[in-house]
């Protein structure tokens, strides 16, 4: 019905590293369908007087909360308002935990967890603990260095947690967003941010955060000050080029393209440029080389450590026995405190960590493209007269920080997007990330259970790039994307990616993906006249295959793309056979499809391809079009009166109106034409 909007891309849930559910199960002496009696003993504990037993409480919490029968006894049981004090618990180690369970619960909840933890108060002591960390990181600063260390250590690590739980719930509550406003607190997280050379950890979760509030938040962006500006500029232009700086940067560079409302007009061209040369540099490199490279490093680093521990063994004998067991018990304590923290993190192996980043990058570059795109359209006399500026460094000489001045109305930044992503390569960047995951790399990955979750990640870098490609095509005119024949040499890798797999139809990102990356191609293409290239049968097998999908946006993708082919064969010759099969598979989705949004669109697409032609118009008296949907008419406009108000959206049923009024135009139109060729 239309052309397609890319939706914005907001942030996923954050999911726990790994399948924890066993082992908390085990940790608490439980399954996950028994009662929540180990919830309980855990709750009690939190007011121990011994502050271990309370860190202890907390870390068991922090695993049992990751499996989800258990949540509507903690919710009973008030868990939040128990755990929200040891957020201030005299104990470093606890606040740590206590921290690191709520991120847990929020992380685990959703949107309703995480609510109900704004409806109980944990905002305030979360905002206390995020201020008592930012004096206490000042404060530590005239210690002694061997205790400065100590602390900086510590406080960070809880400043850690806390930031997680603050950006989970910012996520999921609007409510928590207003109160990040009111209590100052970007100012306290942007502090923790400058401390990025040092903690790239805490600066790339504050990064997240930021991300987040920033979106759509006119009230913060007043907030944001010049010396506010230096950090992010100073995080995003680090000259370091790890694979977590990269993360960090391409975070710092989707919190910059949020402020762009506050942006003078004199730095937009420069800053675009920054932010796209950064994404451009992320893009560029090969994640599956790198996965492979990685896994390659940590055989060999475990490997080493091996041969050094044998060593050091075999010139020590049994005097380096006698003292592992005079350690023993000092030593486990001390591993399982640092066992159950490590739940509450990522994953905490070098090699490991940076290919995360890196594929996390690259996911959160393209969808940071998309957003840039999904803008909305401007009208040429909106677009601001700036040159380009070909130089992304120039952004240090004339950057965001002289934001302190006048402040400018939301401006439409179209233009310089364009010319930009043209400048950095960016389409070809992209198109190369649509590809399949490096089957290297994938089984490397297969056969390592902690590097086996990277898989999905390549998959979903895939998807997103997909969905990249499909904002490009409509926002990009056919030259900057490389012209006629390289839209059809895509249209056929989009072809050769679908039909690859048999089993296409069982993995429903990738078939939403793809279906709305052809949908659009297919309607550039057919709006430039350029010849398409896949073949009846391929049309039909993706369009039988994609009206089964449980998935709404699959089946609206492919009942557009019959839509589209079927109006450039109709003003073919000798096309009259498929034209029928077209309109026969139309009629049935239109008639029987359970959603009014999908039998609209193939209502669409049925006044597209018989609109015109004489082939088109001899289909449409064989397959008996009029009478068909003479008869569906008053059905179609029942379920939009019955179902409407209730299932759909405003802006949907506007779309179905639209529908309905021109359903009884065709209509109208059919009758001429069906009267024209049976008398």
């Amino acid at each position: 019905m239309g052309k397609s909007r890319t939706k914005r891309f907001k942030r996923p849930q954050f999911s726990p590293t790994g399948d924890c559910q066993a082992e908390a199960a085990a940790a608490n002496g439980t399954e996950p369908e028994e009662d929540d009696g180990p919830a309980a003993e855990l709750l009690e504990k939190l007011q121990h007087p011994s502050a271990e037993v309370r860190e202890c409480a907390c870390a068991g919490l922090a695993r049992l909360v990751q499996q989800r029968p258990v949540l509507p006894g903690l919710a009973r049981r008030d868990a939040v308002r128990r755990l929200g004090p040891l957020l201030l618990d005299p104990s470093l180690a606890v606040r740590e935990t206590a921290a690191g369970a709520l991120r847990n619960l929020s992380a685990c909840g959703g949107f309703e967890v995480c609510d109900d933890m704004v409806t109980k108060d944990i905002m305030t002591p979360l905002v206390a603990l995020l201020k008592e960390c930012s004096t206490g990181l000042d404060s530590n600063e005239m210690s002694p260095q061997k205790k400065k260390d100590q602390n900086r250590n510590s406080i960070e690590n809880i400043a850690n947690e806390a930031v997680n739980v603050l950006w989970n719930i910012c996520e999921c509550s609007s409510r928590a967003v207003s109160i990040f406003n009111k209590e100052g607190c970007l100012e306290i997280v942007l502090k923790y941010l400058s401390r990025f050379s040092t903690n790239v950890d805490l600066a790339i979760s504050v990064a997240y955060c930021l991300q987040t509030v920033t979106e759509d938040n006119p009230e913060l962006l007043k907030s944001f000050s010049t010396p506010a500006l230096h950090v992010l500029e100073s995080a995003m232009l680090s000259p370091v080029n790890s694979m977590e700086y990269f993360l960090l940067k391409t975070l710092v560079a989707g919190t910059i393209w949020n402020l762009k409302d506050i942006i003078p007009s004199k730095s937009q061209a420069e800053i675009i440029n920054a932010i796209l040369k950064i994404l451009s540099e992320v893009l560029e490199m090969d994640a599956g080389e790198t996965v492979i490279q990685m896994k390659e490093a940590e055989t060999q680093r475990i490997k080493t450590a091996a041969e050094t521990e044998d060593t050091l063994q075999n010139a020590n004998g049994d005097d380096l026995m006698e003292d592992d067991e005079m350690e023993e018990i000092p030593h486990r304590r001390k591993v399982r405190r640092k066992t159950f923290i490590s739940d509450l993190l990522p994953p905490t192996d070098k090699e490991l960590r940076e290919a995360t980043a890196l594929l996390t990058a690259q996911q959160t570059a393209l969808e940071i493209v998309v957003n840039m795109c999904c803008s909305e359209d401007p009208t040429d006399d909106e677009w601001e007269e700036l040159s380009s500026s070909d130089e992304s460094d120039a952004f240090m000489e004339s950057s965001l920080s002289e934001c302190g001045g006048q402040l400018l109305s939301p401006l439409c930044l179209s233009h310089e997007v364009h010319t930009a992503l043209t400048h950095h390569l960016l389409p070809k960047k992209i198109f190369d990330k649509t590809a399949f995951p490096n089957s290297i790399a994938v089984d490397v990955c297969s056969r390592n259970p902690t590097w086996k979750p990277l898989i999905r990640k390549m998959n979903t870098v895939q998807c997103r790039a997909l969905v990249c490609l499909q904002s490009l095509v409509s926002l990009l005119d056919v030259d900057p994307l490389g012209g006629p024949a390289a839209l059809q040499a895509l249209a056929q890798h989009l072809s050769q990616l679908l039909f690859s797999q048999p089993d296409f139809a069982k993995h429903v990102d990738f078939l939403e993906a793809i279906s709305s990356a052809l949908r659009a191609l297919l309607q550039t293409m057919a709006s430039k006249n350029i010849p398409q290239c896949m073949t009846p049968d391929q049309l039909m097998t993706l369009c039988t295959a994609g009206v089964h999908s449980s998935n709404v946006g699959v089946r609206v993708n492919v009942v557009s793309i019959l839509g589209i082919t079927g109006s450039v064969l109709a003003k073919e010759d000798g096309t009259l056979d498929i034209l029928k099969t077209i309109g026969y598979f139309l009629l049935e989705v239109a008639t029987k499809d359970p959603c009014l949004v999908v039998a609209g669109e193939a209502l669409d697409a049925l006044f597209d391809v018989f609109a015109d032609g004489k082939e088109a118009e001899m289909a449409s008296v064989q397959i008996k079009l009029l009478s068909t949907l003479k008869e569906f008419q008053p059905v179609f406009k029942m379920k939009i009166r019955k179902e409407g108000r209730t299932k759909y959206s405003p802006d949907q049923l506007c779309v179905l109106d639209n529908v309905k009024m021109n359903l009884r135009r065709f209509v109208a139109y059919q009758e001429t034409v069906e009267k024209r060729l049976t008398t």
